[in-house]
């Protein structure tokens, strides 16, 4: 039987750089579903509520500013080493259509948490619909991903082998979820070191979430605790940030 051969297209070509990077990293994940009920009630009384994608990316960053363990990345150059990185960089997986095609590139937002909520939630939004040149990381991304596979094969393994760079290309976290699209426990493959992936609101205030993690770094126990201390993060830091940024007005009733 005979098909149609098409060409491998930019994006499509930089996931397939991706899990090529990807394939070595002893990956093991945990999910647990997190009772969010504060934080439900906080979003539905705000103005303008911020995404989820920006929500679980300040949560994490400000759970990792006190474990140090979340900013750490292995390292194989000059030698094998963990290396600490001194901020969390998230890597936000940025679904868009570019030439008619779907596809995902990943978006770099350094120290969220240190930034607004509503400023990571800004920076999402716009890479989702601004275009890839007006993104310095989509460029960035985009330059690599048209050299010749030796030369992307060199650079990826640079960018992914120094404890420096590994927080400059990739982040020490990213953040992935189809919950737009209709929900489902995601285990999405990156570099690593620490992926979050988030599912849909159940009808008892609940969310699913998995944490699939780099095992060279870290064991199950220490991710356990950052999830208790993530649902905590989220019905108390990131809720008392939606309720300061205002309140929708309230209609009143004629009688």
């Amino acid at each position: 039987m005979r098909g149609t051969p098409n060409t491998i297209s930019l994006p499509r070509r930089l996931i397939i750089d991706l899990m090529h990077a990807s394939m070595g990293v002893p990956f093991v994940s945990l999910s647990r579903s997190l009772d969010i009920g504060p934080l439900l009630e906080a979003r539905a009384g705000a103005m303008a509520p911020a995404g989820w994608a920006a929500m679980f990316v300040k949560a994490f960053a400000l759970v990792a500013r006190d474990e140090p363990v979340l900013r750490t990345v292995y390292a194989k150059w000059p030698w094998p080493s963990l290396y600490e990185l001194p901020k969390s960089v998230a890597s936000v997986a940025i679904a868009r259509v570019e030439g008619g095609e779907e596809c995902v590139i990943p978006q770099r937002i350094v120290a969220p948490e240190a930034m607004p909520l509503a400023a990571v939630d800004a920076e999402i939004r716009r890479a989702k619909t601004a275009p890839i040149d007006e993104i310095p990381m989509f460029r960035k991304i985009m330059r690599v991903t048209r050299l010749p596979l030796p030369l992307r094969r060199l650079s990826w393994a640079i960018g992914l082998s120094f404890g420096r760079q590994r927080g400059n290309w990739f982040g020490s976290f990213a953040v992935s979820s189809v919950a737009a699209y209709g929900g489902g426990e995601l285990h999405p493959i990156t570099p690593g070191p620490f992926i979050v992936s988030y599912g849909m609101v159940g009808p008892e205030q609940t969310i699913h979430v998995v944490i699939r993690w780099d095992h060279r770094i870290t064991d199950a126990a220490p991710i356990a605790r950052v999830l208790t201390r993530l649902e905590q993060v989220l019905n108390t830091e990131i809720a008392a940030e939606l309720r300061a940024a205002g309140s929708k007005p309230i209609r009143a009733v004629g009688t």
